[in-house]
C-alpha cells in the first residue's frame, strides 16, 4: 500500500510543475501589466504618472525582468511557503490569502459532506425503486440541480431571503453580530449564514453524483453474482448494502477527485455573490489589476487542491479494492 501512495506523490511532482508554467503563462497572458493597470485606475481618476514613475515601479516590482527570472523567483519560493508578493496589497501573498483559504476550504469540504450524506441514500432509493413516483421526482430534481449554475442559485437565494424573509443573506454575520463579542449567539448567527452556501455549492455535485450512484448500482444489481447471493437465501438489506452498494460506490470514488477543485472554484463564485470571505473576492480584483503573484498563487492552490484529491482518490480506491493497487 505504501509503496503504492509513494508511486502516486511522486507522479504529482512533474504534473505540479508543468502546471505551475502554464499558470504563470495564463497569468501573463493579458496585454500590460500591472504597472500598466495602475496607470490606467491614476488615469480614470484624473491623475497621471511620467515615464519615469512607471520604470521605477517596473524595476521595483521585478516586471523589467525576463519571464523566465519572474516564474523562477516565484516558484523557488514555493518550498519555504513563499508564494511572492502582492504588488497590489503590498503585502505577502499568504498573509493575504490565509484566512480566505480556510473559509474556502471549510466551505468545500462540508460541500462535499452534504453531496455523498445526500446522493448516496437517494441513489440506492432511485435504484431500487426504478421508475416509481419518488425515482421519478429525484430525477426531476436532479435534472435541475445540475441545470441551474451556483451562482444563479446565489442570486436567488440573496433576492429571496432579502426580500421575502426580509433576513441578513450575505456576509458571515448579521449586521448587528459583526462587531459583538463572541457568544453563542454569534456562533448560532455564523451558522445560519453559513448552510445556505454549503448546499448552494453542493445542489450541482449532489444531482450528479445522485445520477452515478443510481446508474453504477442499476448495473450492479443485474450482475450474476448478486443473483447468486439472492438464491443463496441472503435478505436484499445483506445483498444490497454488503455486497451491490461497495460495487456501485467505486466510481464515486473516483470523481471525488475532480469533485475538490470543483467545490472550491464554486466557493469562489459563491462567496463573490454573497460576501463571504473566501478566495473569490480577491482573485477577480488581482485579475483586474494583473498582481500575477496573488493570481497564480490561487490558481496553483486550485491545481495542489486537484492532485490531491486525486491522490485521495486513489488511496480510497486502493483501500475499498485490493485489486487497484495490485494492477
Amino acid at each position: 500500500m505504501m509503496a503504492y501512495i509513494l508511486k502516486r506523490f511522486l507522479g504529482m511532482i512533474p504534473t505540479f510543475l508543468i502546471i505551475s508554467i502554464i499558470t504563470f503563462v495564463i497569468v501573463q497572458l493579458p496585454p500590460g501589466d500591472f504597472v500598466t493597470s495602475a496607470q490606467a485606475e491614476i488615469a480614470a481618476s484624473g491623475g497621471g504618472m511620467d515615464a519615469a514613475t512607471v520604470e521605477a515601479m517596473r524595476v521595483r516590482y521585478g516586471l523589467d525582468q525576463p519571464i523566465l527570472v519572474q516564474y523562477w523567483k516565484w516558484i523557488s519560493g514555493f518550498p519555504r511557503g513563499d508564494f511572492g508578493y502582492s504588488l497590489e496589497w503590498n503585502a505577502p501573498v499568504w498573509d493575504i490569502i490565509a484566512g480566505r483559504f480556510g473559509w474556502t476550504l471549510l466551505l468545500s469540504g462540508l460541500a462535499l459532506v452534504f453531496m455523498w450524506v445526500v446522493s448516496i441514500p437517494i441513489g440506492i432509493y432511485s435504484a431500487r425503486n426504478k421508475y416509481s413516483l419518488g425515482d421519478n421526482v429525484f430525477t426531476f430534481l436532479g435534472f435541475l440541480g445540475l441545470s441551474i449554475p451556483d451562482f444563479m442559485l446565489s442570486l436567488m437565494w440573496l433576492v429571496f431571503a432579502t426580500m421575502t424573509l426580509g433576513i441578513s443573506a450575505s456576509g458571515l454575520y448579521s449586521p448587528s453580530m459583526v462587531d459583538a463579542p463572541w457568544s453563542m449567539t454569534k456562533f448560532l448567527d455564523l451558522l445560519n449564514h453559513l448552510w445556505p452556501p454549503i448546499i448552494i455549492m453542493g445542489i450541482i455535485g449532489t444531482a450528479e453524483l445522485i445520477r452515478i450512484m443510481r446508474g453504477n448500482l442499476l448495473d450492479v444489481l443485474n450482475q450474476q453474482y448478486i443473483t447468486t447471493a439472492r438464491a443463496k437465501g441472503l435478505e436484499e438489506k445483506v445483498v444490497i448494502q454488503k455486497y451491490a452498494v461497495r460495487m456501485a460506490i467505486n466510481p464515486l470514488i473516483s470523481v471525488l477527485g475532480m469533485q475538490i477543485p470543483k467545490m472550491i472554484s464554486s466557493s469562489l463564485i459563491v462567496g463573490l455573490v454573497l460576501s463571504i470571505p473566501t478566495l473569490g473576492p480577491i482573485f477577480l480584483r488581482s485579475l483586474i489589476t494583473q498582481d500575477m503573484y496573488l493570481a497564480g498563487a490561487i490558481l496553483l492552490l486550485m491545481t495542489v487542491m486537484l492532485l490531491i484529491g486525486n491522490l485521495l482518490a486513489d488511496i480510497a480506491l486502493a483501500w475499498v479494492d485490493p485489486r487497484i493497487r495490485y494492477e
